[in-house]
């Protein structure tokens, strides 16, 4: 971008079998818009009995949302939902005042060789919105908004933009854009944008002001309606961002909201065994101590 304000590198950390890149929040850069926290799974080679297999956690205050590039996930939660989610498709789970879900490996896929790798981004709600009742909504790959434009292949994977909207139901301005080319091409989209934005390379390379960024690099705009980059051949790119809250966000473990107090209930309430729970489900995810969700 041409007004880059920030750059992030992407943090590594395990889980289970395989390293996730943390994005947000970062030190310097809590939230972008309404995008708080994502992580990028993978890509990950697991072989037969190496699994993924993340048990019973809560979450209160957010939208999750999950875009796999490879692999398959089976996701369960307390509202009965129980689905594969394929690469393309979009899982969105609105915790609202509680909901608790696991992510596994299928069943089928256990014991053979697969690959995973995708994106994993936790979207805050509103204020008014955050202790709505928990939902969850599967969008299929084939109807999210794709466009060619100039041999550039666009996708619209939640929000609304370019005048297009996907079926992904969001609480609040936002958008979440994939860009795909095998040429190298100039982009200029910055009238399409709004509010705070950024951009987040998976492969290949962009150039802006004379520099170049590579994969797993996040360049956090200082104005999106100045958005405009170069896209080195065979590069795919993900812009996210939208207007951002009148009001700070607090995260802590997989809680987020604008009052402390709801998080430290929603603590009390996990510990306590009090969220409801996830049919065919067992083992729960104790609450971390030290408590406090920190960035590094």
């Amino acid at each position: 971008m041409s007004n880059t304000k920030l750059i992030i590198e992407e943090r590594a950390a395990d889980i289970g079998n395989f390293m996730v890149g943390r994005l947000l929040p970062f030190r310097q850069k809590r939230m972008v818009g309404p995008f708080i926290f994502i992580d990028h799974m993978g890509p990950a080679h697991l072989g037969p009995g190496q699994n993924m297999d993340v048990d019973m956690h809560p979450h209160i205050g957010l939208s999750t949302l999950t875009f796999l590039f490879e692999g398959s996930v089976f996701h369960r939660d307390s509202l009965g939902t129980a689905i594969e989610i394929k690469p393309g498709a979009v899982n969105w789970m609105t915790a609202g005042k509680g909901v608790v879900h696991t992510e596994r490996t299928p069943e089928y896929l256990r014991d053979q060789e697969k690959e995973l790798h995708g994106l994993q981004i936790w979207v805050a709600l509103p204020k008014e919105e955050e202790e709505c009742e928990p939902s969850f909504t599967h969008i299929n790959a084939s109807d999210l908004p794709a466009w060619e434009d100039n041999d550039v292949n666009y996708k619209l994977i939640a929000g609304e933009v370019f005048g297009k909207k996907s079926p992904v139901p969001v609480y609040s301005p936002l958008y979440l854009i994939e860009i795909k080319t095998k040429e190298a091409k100039t982009i200029n989209i910055g009238e399409h944008l709004f509010g705070e934005s950024a951009l987040y390379i998976l492969e290949g390379a962009i150039k802006s002001d004379g520099n170049t960024f590579g994969p797993k690099q996040i360049l956090v705009a200082k104005d999106s309606t100045l958005c405009s980059f170069e896209m080195e051949a065979n590069t795919s790119v993900y812009i996210f961002g939208g207007e951002a809250f009148p009001e700070e966000r607090f995260i802590e473990w997989n809680f987020v909201s604008s009052n402390k107090d709801l998080i430290e209930k929603a603590k009390k309430d996990w510990t306590n065994d009090a969220f409801p729970k996830v049919p065919n489900e067992s083992v729960r995810v104790p609450l971390p101590q030290p408590k406090s969700f920190k960035s590094k």
